[in-house]
This record gives C-alpha cells, structure tokens and sequence, in this order.
C-alpha cells in the first residue's frame, strides 16, 4: 500500500453515476425512499462511458473486481492481484483503475434512506464502512464464488416480481457486509481485551462523530489525546494501552491519521482558503497547522493543494 496525490473532483451524485454510465435515469431514484441497483463490472469494462471520478459519492457501493487493479481510497492505493471485495462510502473519495483488459465481477450502490427505516444501527457503524476501517478484502477462488453467488440473488429479485423483493435484497446486502467482516482475522475485529475493545471502539466513534467538515464555521471538539479521554472518562496512559492493543497505533497516531484525511480531502475537495481549514481541524494559527500537515506529507498544504 502506498500514498498518493489524487486530484479530486467534486461530489459525485447517483445522478452524476446515471448521467455518466448509461445517460438515462432509473424511475426510483426518489431521495425519500431510497435507491438500489445491482450491475455486472463487466458491462463497464471496455466501453465509452467516462471513468469514475476521484470523489466522494453520495451513495454506498460494495464491488467484487476480479482482476488486476488499483483502489484509490483517501490518500491511499491499494494493488489488487487478482480477486477483491470493495466497500465505499460518502465520506472517503475514492476510484478505481484497471491495470487490465481482464475484468469481471459487479458492483451495487444504495442510498443510505434505502435502509433507514429498516435498521436500528446506521451502515457506517460496520467495520466495512467506517472511514478508519478495513473496507478491502483479498479473497480467494472459493470465496469469489460464495461472493458472486450474493450478488446473483440480488439480480434474480431485483428482476423478479415479488412484492417485497427489496427486503430481500436488503438481506442480502448485509449478508456481504457480514460475509466480509467474517473474513477479517479475529485480531482485527476484537481483541483479546473485552474492555480494550470497548474502550476503542467508544474512542473511534467520538473520533468519527467529528467528521466529515462540511463548512468554514465546523469545528472538531477534540484533537488531543487528554481531551479524547476526559470524554471517556479514563485516563490518557489507559486509553492509549487499549488503542494500542487492538489497533497497534498510539492514541495521537491515530487522531493524527484521521485529521490529515480530513485536511487532504478539504484542500483538493473545497475552495475554504488554509487558515479556514486550519480553524476547522481546530488548529489556533494557520502556522501550526501548517507544520503538522508537512511533517506528515513532506508538503505544505498550499503545495498539496496546487499539484
């Protein structure tokens, strides 16, 4: 895995998806009730239709790419050799590039109201969403065809005519979620530590609940390792063993890793000049955020922002 400098474009709607890929638009887009389609990569492969853009969606998408690829996600490519399971969501930009002609696999998108009223925890609470977590899986033959077996269901029911076939393909689309999670070694999901765990997993979700920044006036309550455990109640040398324990990263290494995702997507993503997306980072001059932003990407955010 290595880090890149991606150009990102603005945010990419369902309808830019349509617009770009086919040039018409589905009858059930309406945002109120959500939106589900389910399409073959190979239909993609070879054709006129534009690239996908290195963007945000506003949409969720889980790909199965069975082929020689790269996975542009954050600031981060990931090189796939041969089979992957992609989970995307409208916090991360991300894109994806062929290093092939040989491409099969597919892809679903939907729409976070397509599960509103049908879940009581929120997509991005699973692993496989979170910005912070594991959204690519290397799978081998036989976990392809348990995978594309998925995907062939939801292609049976969305063609069918059952009346409530898209509860059923709801199910289905948590079965990959589940699917995926299962393939994750123990020691990424849990830890051996039931009250590390815990205790990660309430700082991720503080860490998390602070993003994304979506206007100048936004500002993260909290960018220090004390202030991260004062709100947990623990001590700070407490906190950092536990993070340490389940993520191998300290306490500052990881609200670090997540400001600087924040502050690369802001810089190619907005026009907010620096010293606005420094106040929204919640750094008090422009000089110290400066300082972080280099010591971290060798660059200056000015320059990061111009190449």
């Amino acid at each position: 895995m290595i880090f890149v400098t991606l150009k990102m474009e603005k945010l990419h709607t369902i309808e830019d998806f349509y617009r770009a890929k086919h040039n018409w638009m589905p009858d059930n887009l309406k945002k109120e009730i959500g939106h589900f389609n389910v399409f073959k990569l190979d239909d993609f492969i070879g054709t006129c239709a534009k690239p996908m853009p290195y963007s945000r969606k506003d949409y969720f998408k889980i790909s199965l790419i069975i082929g020689r690829n790269k996975y542009h996600y954050a600031d981060k490519t990931i090189e796939i050799e041969k089979n992957a399971l992609l989970f995307a969501n409208p916090q991360v930009p991300y894109n994806w590039e062929p290093l092939d002609n040989k491409q099969s696999g597919f892809f679903c998108i939907f729409t976070e109201t397509f599960f509103r009223e049908f879940m009581t925890a929120k997509l991005q609470d699973y692993p496989v969403f979170k910005p912070g977590g594991q959204p690519i899986f290397f799978l081998s033959d036989e976990q392809v065809e348990t995978v594309a077996g998925i995907f062939r269901k939801m292609f049976a029911e969305i063609e069918s005519d059952y009346a409530y076939k898209y509860d059923s393909i709801r199910n289905y689309v948590i079965e990959l979620i589940h699917s995926a999670q299962k393939m994750q070694p123990a020691t990424t999901l849990y830890s051996n530590s039931n009250a590390s765990t815990r205790i990660s997993s309430l700082f991720m979700e503080l860490l998390e609940r602070q993003f994304p920044i979506e206007s100048p006036g936004q500002q993260i309550n909290f960018r220090s390792a004390i202030e991260f455990a004062n709100q947990l109640a623990v001590h700070v040398n407490h906190l950092n063993r536990a993070l340490k324990e389940t993520t191998s990263k300290t306490t500052s290494e990881l609200i670090a890793e997540r400001v600087i995702q924040e502050a690369v997507t802001l810089l190619k993503h907005t026009t907010w000049n620096v010293s606005e997306i420094a106040h929204s980072l919640g750094f008090e001059e422009p000089t110290h955020f400066n300082n972080f932003f280099k010591k971290r990407t060798h660059q200056t955010p000015t320059k990061y922002r111009t190449v």
